[in-house]
């Protein structure tokens, strides 16, 4: 079965972002035999992050797809973010430019919610040195805007979670070693729907 994860390149005063750093922690690690792990970074640009979402749906047709963004609010907390949202895009990408319509898809729906339930998957795990809460609303931003457009294009098979910058207590490591624990999760879920 093939899953595909995103982080993010640097933007703003962050020039190492954590959710690339974790993504490749992750990728290193792996998530068992069955599964083929592809990962790749998503420039902090609206419709760049739209073309590389809208190809590895059309072209690899993955069984979930698991973004993960920068939470530069966030000290030691993984956010595990249920929804996507489809307008209110006004703030400016690393290129300058927002949304037409400050919206991801003209005629889309207002939100789309991930066939993964984050809520079951928040009271079932746990990863040892950090809090997991769940969230409903990703930013209006690029995480955001990603999420949504890949709901949108992957018809809900799509995850998002958002991680902390990293620190002394908050490494690579310890990220990709999270976020193997929270996917295998949700791996078992998409099974379990199957």
């Amino acid at each position: 079965h093939l899953s595909f994860f995103s982080g993010f390149g640097p933007f703003r005063q962050y020039l190492v972002n954590s959710s690339w750093e974790a993504v490749k922690e992750l990728s290193k690690r792996g998530l068992g035999g069955n599964i083929d792990l592809r990962i790749m970074q998503l420039p902090v640009v609206y419709q760049k992050a739209k073309e590389q979402i809208c190809k590895i749906w059309t072209t690899l047709q993955p069984l979930l797809t698991v973004h993960v963004g920068l939470a530069s609010s966030a000290t030691a907390l993984i956010i595990l973010e249920q929804c996507g949202k489809n307008k209110g895009y006004h703030e400016r990408d690393a290129c300058g430019f927002h949304p037409e319509g400050a919206c991801c898809v003209l005629d889309g729906p207002e939100k789309i919610d991930s066939t993964i339930n984050m809520k079951a998957l928040w009271k079932n795990i746990s990863v040892e040195g950090t809090d997991i809460v769940l969230s409903r609303d990703a930013g209006r931003y690029i995480c955001d805007y990603t999420y949504y457009t890949s709901l949108y294009y992957g018809n809900g098979r799509a995850a998002f979670i958002h991680v902390p910058p990293l620190s002394e207590s908050v490494t690579a490591e310890f990220l990709g070693k999270a976020l193997q624990t929270i996917i295998l999760a949700m791996l078992e879920q998409c099974g379990e729907q199957r």
